[in-house]
């Protein structure tokens, strides 16, 4: 399996598609990088030469912020929010959506409002004693 900034790729897949496993590659990313490099982005990511892999995982360390970085950058983002207690911040905290996503109907579980469904709402009748 190929490995490159920390992910392993799958072989079987095209490398256009191979290289959004990476955290903080997209599709798009994936086809500016493949066009840089002047690699065929429908090659299998097992097709590829030892060159190629090489010229790939430069350009990804050099240009990208991928996996463990930019997820640090992210944490320390959101512990930034919350710091400065600006309103994201605080949604942050309490565990809400911070995007303006309603809240009324739509996050009971985020919320901690679960609502059982009921029936009838009867009784069924006594039986015999």
């Amino acid at each position: 399996m190929l490995r490159i900034a920390g992910a392993n790729i799958p072989e079987k897949k095209q490398i256009e598609v191979a290289l959004t496993y990476i955290f903080g590659i997209g599709p798009s990313l994936s086809r500016k990088i493949l066009k840089e490099l002047k690699i065929d982005p429908f090659k299998k990511a097992s097709a590829l030469t030892m060159e190629e892999i090489s010229r790939l995982r430069n350009e990804i360390e050099k240009k990208c912020k991928t996996e463990g970085e930019l997820k640090r950058q992210i944490m320390t983002d959101i512990k930034r929010l919350k710091e400065i207690r600006c309103w994201r911040g605080i949604r942050h905290i309490k565990n809400l959506p911070a995007r303006g996503q309603r809240t009324k109907t739509n996050t009971r579980t985020v919320r901690g409002n679960v609502r059982k469904t009921v029936g009838s709402g009867r009784k069924p009748a006594p039986g015999p004693t």
